[in-house]
């Protein structure tokens, strides 16, 4: 039976914090002052990618992945203290904001502390040698057959809990990891406290542990449209696959994240002048949106994954800081964006405008956007739910209207209408 979803959880705005490149000093001190900024845009739920100290045997680069792991239970010192992230886990708390942290199951860096203290809780061939599966040439994988190894991570998991009050999990490459894994650290962990458990992966079977999981595919598919002659099937094919795993599951969607934007490219190499629509696309069409470092700047850079290479922080607030602030507070208010089933609707451009409405209650929203590089786009757009006065939330403006409009949009143009109550 899966587990409920933490209340605050179902309208999280997420922000993925890359502590290494976020500030000159790359120290959760000096990411802290950028806090209260964060909780204006909107942001709810602060997810840290790896905090944890990185391996030295096989490091990439001078610096290293995150995601290789020397020591579970220790901050890595390059960032701060364990008392700088008790600070910034209560200032964020003080600030209405919940925090998760990432956390790499499958495997460790090298020289991990288990290496020495246990290193049968590894997989390794037949000269005893540790080994991985997929690759990664810095890392060794756990054995997930041995399950003195299954309590030993879930104490360390259930450390982060106890001693910093975090407020849930982003696991990394979750499907890499045995289900039943997954459900056994929940069903121990979530007794401390409720937490929100966010799974990297697609697969459905994983929504029996996890709360969310990613919407990868999706991502992919509206990555690759060719802007110029843009063709949505595989678009609109992926959200009806999304649709039927059920109505208790949750997609995350994004435009970027810390992968995409390091070995795929920024959201501007991928989406072009579309980037601002599709990151609408991902606050309103349903589950949870992801901002990652920077996208409120905007970043146009590929950030280095192994040296560092800060975020050129503009005189704040920064450029798109009240756009992704308008989008976190109509999800914040409005229980259609949240609540609501998304109804698409038809125009002319059906492989050039993505339109849809969605209505919970007394609440209807509806959603315009021209994911091409085409102008002057006109349509008309009749449905009983577009009835009453509505205010466009980026613009402020307010309009009447009587179940059939008329629009026009430019290449890349975002429209998001919302009805006024009586």
């Amino acid at each position: 039976m899966p587990f409920n979803i933490v209340s605050w959880a179902v309208r999280a705005n997420i922000y993925e914090v890359n502590v290494r490149q976020y500030t000159k000093e790359g120290t959760l001190a000096s990411f802290a002052l950028h806090l209260p900024r964060l909780a204006d845009m909107g942001v709810t739920l602060l997810w840290f990618m790896p905090i944890t100290p990185i391996g030295v045997k096989g490091r990439l680069g001078s610096l290293g992945s995150y995601y290789a792991c020397s020591d579970y239970i220790t901050i890595n010192p390059e960032f701060g203290t364990t008392q700088d992230f008790m600070d910034v886990v209560n200032a964020a708390h003080a600030l209405g904001m919940k925090v998760m942290i990432d956390w790499v199951a499958n495997h460790t860096g090298q020289d991990h502390v288990w290496t020495i203290s246990n290193p049968d809780f590894y997989i390794q061939d037949a000269s005893g040698n540790f080994t991985e599966r997929n690759g990664w040439t810095d890392v060794i994988d756990l054995n997930y057959e041995n399950t003195r190894m299954h309590a030993a991570m879930i104490d360390a998991m259930r450390y982060w809990i106890n001693t910093f009050n975090i407020d849930g999990f982003r696991c990394d490459m979750a499907h890499l990891v045995p289900l039943h894994f997954w459900i056994e650290a929940r069903r121990v962990l979530d007794t401390i406290k409720p937490l929100y458990w966010l799974a990297e992966c697609e697969d459905t079977r994983y929504f029996e542990a996890f709360d969310t999981t990613y919407a990868w595919a999706f991502m992919h598919a509206s990555g690759s449209l060719n802007r110029h002659e843009p063709n949505l099937k595989p678009v609109l094919d992926q959200l009806d696959m999304y649709a039927s795993e059920g109505t208790n599951t949750r997609k995350l969607f994004f435009t970027a994240n810390h992968d995409e934007n390091s070995w795929n490219g920024t959201e501007y190499e991928k989406y072009g002048v579309t980037a601002k629509a599709w990151a609408v696309f991902s606050a309103t069409w349903g589950g949870l949106p992801l901002v990652y470092s920077g996208q409120e700047i905007p970043n146009h850079k590929r950030l280095s994954f192994f040296e560092k290479d800060e975020l050129a922080w503009p005189t704040l607030p920064p450029a798109l800081h009240h756009f992704y602030k308008t989008l976190f507070s109509l999800r914040a208010q409005n229980e259609a964006v949240v609540l609501g089933q998304s109804q698409m609707l038809q125009t002319h451009y059906p492989h050039s405008i993505i339109g849809f409405i969605k209505k919970h209650q007394n609440n209807v929203v509806l959603v315009l956007l021209n994911i091409s590089e085409h102008n002057r786009l006109a349509f008309e757009i009749s449905h009983p739910f577009l009835e009453g006065n509505f205010q466009q939330i980026f613009s402020g403006l307010f309009f009447s209207f009587s179940g059939k409009e008329k629009f026009e949009l430019q290449a890349g143009e975002y429209l998001v209408y919302q009805l006024i109550p009586h």
